[in-house]
């Protein structure tokens, strides 16, 4: 399953945003319109480092798929952000 929403919060000693909802999907589109260009570039750099293009487009799917269910946040000074993708 490939990632939809990203939720983004930030939020400071003084003051707490609101979620902002990203739409992950919106960016499949020009994803989509680039594949043939992206395509390449991947046989290109996979093959120049000695590596199965096939293998590499694999590992690749893979790491997008598995980005649902991450969970990022990050602490400085009070200050946090934290990334959700659904």
């Amino acid at each position: 399953m490939t990632p939809n929403i990203a939720v983004v919060r930030i939020e400071t000693p003084h003051w707490r945003s609101i979620p902002l909802w990203i739409p992950l999907f919106l960016l499949w589109i020009p994803v989509i319109l680039l594949s043939p260009i992206l395509l390449l570039v991947i046989v290109g750099l996979s093959i120049a480092g000695r590596v199965d293009p096939l293998r590499a487009l694999s590992v690749i799917w893979g790491i997008v798929c598995s980005l649902p269910g991450t969970n990022v946040r990050v602490t400085s000074e009070g200050t946090k952000v934290v990334v959700r993708i659904l």
